[in-house]
């Protein structure tokens, strides 16, 4: 029943962008035609995404020390991914140890100070997303607080540019690849940011269009225009865990949405370029940036659902027996060796963890002597 009602509720929006796209129709709103004659493939990672929701919703009982866990955890995951997207060179564990009061000596001071903007800045929406309100004034007090330990950018922060900017493809160690696309021209901007809020504003609470065509929509045009002298993506990712949260996906604290798209860097900048070329031109489409935010934001959806049934393995494992098994999931196989370097937990450890996953028919054994590794049992 489920799944027909979720059919049924495509087919309504269909009929809507059907409507839309009448020659009748005024066309006098880029947004809206950009959302017309969407694809059955873009449809069915909706589907999917809003099924996974619906099982979030219906079951989300873990407890406040799980995710309490996990929050800190996704904290300083995401932080990591996001800044790094941008060139910065700090690890997770840099990060971490840089939150908790260590310096680090090795990593210049701006790489340390975006990090810190980023943290708390992304904290503060994990903790208060229901009392924020998604408007100009919020984006800009957003980028205010991103940037407010970064020195190089107190003049503009929380004010939109005044010189032109590109966007740029970075390598690992933050040098410029490419132009990837040229941006709004800054005298233009204002008025580009505006118009973009407020139809997505209206548009959200119109509710004619699905919450996540919106979002996407919204992300690749602010991207497009990128209204801030620096500091736009790493925004761009903390406004898409708002919106996101506030349209009832409330797993986000839990699952890294940044690390996701750092893993597929190449194919996240490739889908905005593909997009954003067509942007003021008769041909306007942002299918590829939707078919890629669409499969990004749907791994998250899957692995926010599978927490579910860890909750009782997380009780029964310590932190760092916890990591093992973390660690386990994300590769194929590993052997006690791979898994004590990888996951930084001592080899006594690991094997005290092995043996009780074993025991919990989570995980099954490979091979016998040194060749013996370990995969995860999947259900």
């Amino acid at each position: 029943m489920k799944i027909n009602s979720h059919f049924s509720l495509v087919a309504s929006y269909k009929i809507i962008y059907l409507y839309l796209a009448s020659p009748n129709m005024p066309k006098n709103n880029c947004f809206d035609q950009r959302l017309v004659s969407i694809p059955s493939e873009i449809w069915s990672k909706i589907t999917q995404i809003d099924e996974l929701k619906g099982q979030w919703i219906a079951g989300a009982r873990l407890s406040p020390q799980v995710l309490g866990r996990l929050k800190r955890s996704v904290l300083i995951t995401s932080t990591g991914a996001s800044t790094r997207i941008e060139g910065a060179r700090l690890s997770d564990e840099d990060v971490e140890r840089l939150m908790r009061g260590i310096d680090i000596q090795k990593f210049t001071d701006r790489d340390k100070q975006e990090v810190r903007g980023y943290y708390e800045l992304l904290e503060n929406i994990f903790d208060s997303w229901k009392n924020l309100r998604f408007n100009e004034s919020t984006i800009k007090h957003f980028h205010k607080e991103l940037l407010r330990y970064v020195k190089k950018d107190e003049t503009h922060r929380g004010d939109y540019k005044k010189i032109e900017n590109k966007v740029h493809m970075l390598n690992t160690a933050g040098e410029s690849i490419g132009v990837l696309f040229d941006t709004t021209p800054a005298y233009l901007a204002p008025k580009e940011i505006q118009e973009l809020v407020e139809w997505t504003q209206e548009a959200l609470a119109g509710k004619k269009y699905h919450p996540l065509l919106i979002v996407g929509n919204f992300l690749v045009e602010f991207l497009q225009i990128h209204p801030f002298q620096d500091g736009n993506g790493r925004l761009s990712r903390v406004l898409t865990n708002l919106l996101l949260l506030k349209e009832g996906y409330w797993y986000m604290p839990y699952i890294s949405h940044e690390k996701l798209v750092e893993d597929n860097k190449p194919e996240y900048y490739l889908a905005l370029r593909q997009s954003q070329k067509t942007f003021k031109t008769d041909k306007e489409t942002i299918v590829p940036w939707l078919d890629f935010f669409f499969a990004i934001f749907l791994k998250q959806s899957q692995m926010a659902v599978e927490l579910l049934s860890k909750e009782n393995i997380e009780k029964l494992l310590s932190k760092k027996q916890l990591s093992v098994w973390q660690y386990l999931q994300g590769v194929d196989e590993a052997t006690p060796g791979e898994i004590a370097k990888k996951a930084k937990v001592a080899r006594p450890t690991v094997s005290q963890a092995l043996d009780k996953l074993l025991r919990l028919k989570k995980v099954e054994r490979i091979g016998l002597g040194r060749s013996t590794r370990y995969k995860t049992i999947k259900v």
